[in-house]
């Protein structure tokens, strides 16, 4: 399978001298799900930002399909970031719509056809156990 995300010796050093990430290296393939895990201070909410382009690396370079942070352009990122799923721990989720309409919806704002959006929606649901709940607004999760 092709490389959707690359991150090639990737640093993030902070002005205030603090070394959040240094060289890092990993890719990830589309549609690959992925848990980031670790200790307060470990530097998995920098990464976060490094992979929706939240922020840019010190230095290595983060490449995405036909994108790279050493020429993406400012217009760029809102389109590689709909290509993107990240969920953050503080969910970011929509708080009037349900866990199932908040996973249709960010297919839906890809273009996913609908057959394909119940099919994955009801997946995703399944694989993070939370087929339950599907109907579960934000605050209830």
């Amino acid at each position: 399978m092709n490389n959707f995300l690359l991150f090639d010796n990737v640093t993030k050093l902070y002005s205030n001298r603090w070394l959040a990430l240094d060289s890092v290296s990993f890719s990830l393939d589309a549609g690959e799900f992925v848990f980031l895990v670790g200790p307060s201070g470990a530097g998995k909410s920098t990464l976060l930002k490094l992979i929706y382009l939240g922020e840019f690396p010190t230095s290595g370079e983060i490449r995405y399909l036909n994108w790279s942070t050493e020429n993406i352009t400012a217009d760029e990122i809102p389109l590689l970031r709909r290509k993107v799923g990240v969920i953050f721990q503080d969910f970011k989720l929509l708080p009037e719509k349900t866990a199932y309409e908040n996973i249709a919806f960010a297919l839906r704002a890809v273009g996913t056809p609908r057959k394909k959006i119940r099919r994955r929606t009801n997946e995703l649901l399944q694989s993070v156990g939370l087929s339950h709940k599907k109907d579960s607004y934000p605050p209830q999760l």
